[in-house]
């Protein structure tokens, strides 16, 4: 069956750097496009970037957008979320997800999930 398995999560002064990593099964993952989203407590599950099924294409909310990279290895089936740069603001449960479309995945609009992991928890704080 189709998992979604987030790892690299922690605690990390302001100013500090993460590697998320997500390890996928289950489906063909070089075919399909993919995001990181993130829910802070208390709030809406946000969209923080995206990337294209063959990794030439990546897209970042503005929040976000100079601090994070996303990056993914089809040969492994791996997804990558390096943040630096990190901010209290940033503290949330960070998920993986396969989005319902490339747009959703680049742009956040509409924000539609097929499924997503369990998540990883990141607190930025000093």
């Amino acid at each position: 069956q189709v998992q979604l398995v987030e790892s690299g999560g922690g605690l990390v002064e302001p100013g500090g750097s993460l590697k998320l990593s997500c390890a996928a099964s289950g489906f063909r993952f070089s075919n399909y496009p993919m995001t990181w989203v993130r829910q802070a407590p208390g709030k809406e599950l946000e969209w923080v970037s995206g990337i294209s099924n063959g990794g030439g294409s990546e897209g970042y909310s503005d929040s976000v957008k100079g601090r994070f990279t996303i990056s993914r290895d089809n040969a492994k089936n791996m997804l990558y979320l390096r943040m630096n740069s990190l901010k209290p603001e940033d503290s949330a449960v960070y998920y993986c997800a396969k989005p319902s479309t490339t747009d959703v995945a680049l742009t956040g609009r509409k924000l539609t999930l097929e499924f997503r992991g369990q998540g990883t928890r990141v607190t930025i704080s000093s």
